[in-house]
């Protein structure tokens, strides 16, 4: 059943007084999925410590964080430039199924077409993320993932070749081993 998004939810850039809101966010929302390795709060905050947030979104309810979306650069064997990476991107249980991860990721596109990017690439499921126009890209992978789970986004018509390496932040994992994206 389709619910539409509430009115009160409001999408604005994290500040530093959303850092403690978006862990505990974060680790809500991947706990119970067996494809996470409940690592992505750590990957959150090396991005945040390496600068490499290049967007990142809150979603707020009643004035409570309830999601978040990271966007970070990418690099492409080919050379591609200004290519970003979407993940993690997290709802409170509570309130997925709201229309919340999906305006987070539309605002979160929009604010990557006006920094100039030519396009965003991600590991997710491939149901969800085809409505947003991420698609499977022959030859553009990501080492270790299947195909049908890596998608990109062009903003300028050009698919890059290559392999991606996401951010070294990705890696973080608390101590735990190697992280998953998210």
């Amino acid at each position: 059943m389709f619910r539409h998004m509430n009115p009160e939810i409001v999408i604005r850039s994290e500040t530093d007084a959303d850092a403690s809101a978006i862990t505990e966010v974060t680790i809500a929302a991947f706990k119970t999925l067996e494809i996470s390795n409940n690592t992505e709060q750590f990957i959150i905050q090396a991005l945040r410590a390496a600068k490499a947030l290049a967007v990142s979104l809150v979603a707020e309810v009643d004035g409570r964080v309830v999601g978040h979306i990271a966007f970070s650069p990418v690099s492409i064997s080919d050379g591609t430039r200004i290519w970003y990476g979407l993940g993690p991107v997290s709802v409170l249980p509570e309130y997925q199924r709201r229309g919340i991860g999906k305006a987070l990721i539309e605002e979160g596109l929009r604010r990557l077409k006006k920094l100039g990017a030519g396009g965003c690439c991600l590991v997710g499921h491939p149901q969800y993320y085809r409505k947003f126009g991420f698609e499977n890209v022959g030859g553009l992978v990501y080492e270790g993932v299947p195909q049908e789970a890596f998608f990109a986004l062009s903003f300028d018509g050009h698919f890059p070749k290559g392999e991606v390496v996401f951010h070294e932040a990705f890696e973080a994992d608390g101590g735990q081993g190697a992280a998953a994206n998210g």
